[in-house]
């Protein structure tokens, strides 16, 4: 069984913001996939159903980002999920919108949701799919920034590049963090 958790804030107050795009993937991948978000558990709304016929999960962490560990942790724990079924879909303000690269381990990189997630696991080892929402220019606090809402510019931009996160996440589910790694880092290499 594979889990697949977007990470963003809970409210419709935050539903737009750059730091909820994790939930945005999650849902968008849901929705292709007919799995319906409807189930209340573990501090998440999750849904199950079927991807490539593999098993999955998809959650989308009621606490806030910063706590999402404690929803992580404890699906893993109650559904049994290995940390090589894990993949955590979230922000990323040091790459580029547009880009996107997943990662079988590492360290959060300075995302508190990522800590949250590594603190409870008390691992590091599980893939990570981040995904680039840019703070060139950046003017106002980071706080400030990824609670803001994308404009105009970049919601045209939006779309693209949840249809590869989308494709990233089927190939992760059918061949891996490596296979999924090989395809997007490279083809969205700019730097």
């Amino acid at each position: 069984m594979k889990l697949i958790v977007g990470l963003g804030n809970p409210g419709r107050r935050y539903e737009s913001t750059r730091h909820n795009i994790g939930f945005k993937v999650v849902r968008v991948l849901a929705d292709k996939w007919k799995i319906k978000l409807n189930s209340k558990a573990f501090q998440s709304l999750i849904g199950k159903g079927k991807i490539y016929g593999e098993e999955v999960i998809v959650a989308l962490p009621q606490n806030f980002m910063n706590n999402s560990g404690e929803a992580v942790a404890a699906l893993c724990t109650r559904k049994r999920v290995h940390l090589k079924d894990l993949l955590v879909i979230c922000d990323d303000v040091n790459l580029s919108l547009g880009i996107i690269r997943i990662r079988a381990r590492g360290s959060s990189g300075g995302h508190r949701g990522l800590d949250s997630i590594i603190e409870h696991l008390d691992a590091k080892e599980f893939s990570r799919l981040r995904i680039g929402i840019e703070k060139k220019g950046l003017k106002e606090g980071l706080s400030d920034y990824v609670l803001s809402s994308f404009n105009k510019n970049e919601v045209k931009i939006l779309d693209d590049v949840l249809e590869s996160a989308v494709k990233c996440c089927e190939i992760w589910i059918r061949q891996g963090t490596e296979r999924a790694a090989h395809r997007f880092n490279v083809k969205n290499r700019k730097d």
